[in-house]
């Protein structure tokens, strides 16, 4: 696992149809293989394949796991624990999600329980001006009738933020993942655990706290 998370290629096993004579060696994969490709060789042991996958998801994760945690070393530290946990649950992934959205749970899952168990209070970290436009963007959020010039200005960018933050954690994990990460409402059922119509109630709610936060800053 050392090779999969410090890149040390030498440590890293080959694909098993490499070592046996006389059979031709399959293409060694890369970062245009499909996620089902790399996970079926990383389910074999090859741990190249995991590393892929880890470069390709390592971002959003940390992101991710950024909404809970606000010191960056210790999203860092969540997220390689993420990815350890991923490699060691690999075999026992069935294929029957995204492997992102498997991933993201564990994420999501690793977050929640170190702030369970260092009895701290989930943070969210500041939207950077990409993501606020982002919230712009989004129907149920805002009214047209707003000023466009004000969605660029740090004081609604000061409501959101404190809007977001004091949402309960479930509704804050679900427009998070709607919202920011994109996933699907089947995807964030799958993430949370949680039954669908339950997601889409999650993220009404608190779709509807942040206009009235919102509403109450544009009066």
């Amino acid at each position: 696992m050392d090779g999969v998370l410090n890149g040390n290629a030498a440590t890293m096993r080959r694909s098993p149809s490499d070592d046996v004579p006389g059979r031709k060696k399959s293409p060694r994969p890369d970062e245009h293989s499909s996620d089902l490709e790399l996970v079926q060789l990383a389910k074999s042991g090859d741990q190249y394949a995991f590393e892929l996958l880890l470069r390709k998801y390592q971002h959003k994760v940390s992101k991710l796991i950024m909404r809970y945690v606000r010191d960056m070393d210790e999203a860092l530290d969540l997220t390689q624990e993420t990815f350890i946990k991923a490699w060691k649950a690999l075999p026992g992934f069935r294929g029957e999600s995204a492997f992102y959205t498997w991933l993201y749970r564990i994420a999501v899952n690793t977050a929640k329980n170190h702030l369970s168990t260092a009895h701290q209070q989930a943070r969210m970290v500041d939207l950077d001006a990409d993501e606020t436009d982002q919230y712009a963007d989004t129907p149920g959020l805002v009214t047209s009738e707003t000023p466009e010039s004000i969605f660029n200005g740090s004081e609604l960018h000061k409501v959101l933020k404190k809007a977001l933050s004091e949402l309960p954690e479930d509704l804050r994990s679900a427009i998070t993942l709607r919202e920011f990460e994109g996933l699907s409402y089947e995807e964030i059922a799958q993430v949370m655990d949680c039954p669908i119509g339950t997601v889409r109630s999650r993220i009404f709610r608190a779709r509807e706290a942040l206009d009235k936060h919102l509403h109450a800053f544009m009066a």
